[in-house]
């Protein structure tokens, strides 16, 4: 196109430390992965209504704290419920 800049075949490579990739991009996971990955998406939940909270603590007091637990007490029964269904054994 005329109006885009013109590039060179360094610049619209991918970077991965210089090398060429291994897979394609759309390549499928082992599905081992996808339970892994919502035990990490738990966690992240966790972090990402942590940080607010603790800002209003403060503010509303001891209802803050109880529904604090609560939703750590969902998010432990979801790991519970993990480590029995073998979701932390790899093999």
């Amino acid at each position: 196109m005329w109006l885009a800049p013109a590039r060179s075949a360094v610049d619209a490579d991918p970077f991965s430390g210089g090398r060429a990739p291994e897979q394609h991009a759309f390549s499928r996971f082992h599905v081992r992965w996808y339970p892994i990955t919502m035990i990490f998406l738990a966690f992240d939940m966790e972090m990402l209504f942590m940080y607010p909270w603790v800002k209003v603590v403060p503010e509303i007091g001891v209802a803050a704290v109880v529904e604090m637990f609560l939703f750590l007490g969902i998010l432990f029964a979801g790991v519970l419920y993990a480590w029995r269904e073998g979701a932390f054994r790899w093999t």
